[in-house]
């Protein structure tokens, strides 16, 4: 079976009528800083195909710059000189992710080679759930050969 291009897509979900966009990449990360807390978080994710060949998103190495109320590392994380709390999150391959993205707070940061840009650089807001699955490039439909 022949696979397109793996990446994301990225869908408004209040706002069916916004195309989704699709974003080829295999390995980025998610980061935000915490509204009240100011503790910024991030999240590594690599889209894979698994093996039936559909693509799946694996969560990897997560980051937490700090604690606070409510915001506590997992047990088994590992406080690094830099301050740093690094752990891996204990999830199965994921199907989608839901970011909620406010008009009130930053938006989250998208991360790919070590470069980071607000995510509406990438996809605008509607201030609400912006759905974040794996997929492969879309495919433009096949145009018949015919002349009209």
């Amino acid at each position: 079976m022949m696979l397109g291009a793996l990446g994301v897509c990225l869908t408004l979900a209040a706002a069916p009528g916004v195309p989704p966009r699709f974003v080829p990449v295999r390995v980025f990360t998610l980061a935000w800083t915490h509204s009240i807390e100011k503790i910024r978080w991030e999240e590594d994710y690599t889209v894979q195909a698994d093996p039936d060949g559909r693509p799946t998103l694996i969560p990897g190495q997560a980051r937490i710059r700090g604690s606070g109320a409510g915001m506590e590392p997992p047990p088994d994380a590992v406080l690094r000189r830099d301050g740093w709390y690094v752990y891996q999150p204990h999830t199965r391959p994921l199907d989608e992710l839901r970011l909620t993205r406010s008009p009130y707070v930053a938006d989250y940061d998208w991360c790919v080679d070590g470069r980071c840009e607000p995510l509406r650089a990438v996809m605008p807001t509607d201030g609400d759930v912006t759905l974040l699955r794996p997929c492969t490039e879309p495919r433009p439909p096949a145009r018949s050969g015919l002349a009209q």
